[in-house]
């Protein structure tokens, strides 16, 4: 996952929280919780990154945690919270 390039669903509207976000994605009703702000960060930053991992170095993500938040994406995508997309596809 950490080389593949990834990005918030666009039906997922996210609600910024003290705690981090709430996540809720409008065609499966699905509602997830973001629970550090760091993965809000990171989870923001996919679209304009090359890879998860220049998502996880922009937002400053030491790397020793790095497979505590790869996890945690990856239970985003099982979800359907974020999807993959074309290296190609940077946001503007």
């Amino acid at each position: 996952m950490l080389d593949e390039a990834w990005r918030l669903d666009p039906a997922v509207s996210l609600r910024p929280e003290p705690f981090g976000a709430l996540a809720y994605h409008f065609g499966t009703r699905r509602l997830s919780f973001l629970k550090v702000k760091p993965l809000v960060t990171v989870v923001t930053g996919l679209a304009e990154a090359a890879t998860v991992a220049d998502a996880l170095r922009a937002a400053a993500v030491p790397e020793d945690q790095w497979p505590a938040y790869a996890k945690a994406l990856r239970t985003l995508a099982d979800s359907g919270m974020i999807t993959r997309r074309d290296p190609s596809e940077v946001a503007a």
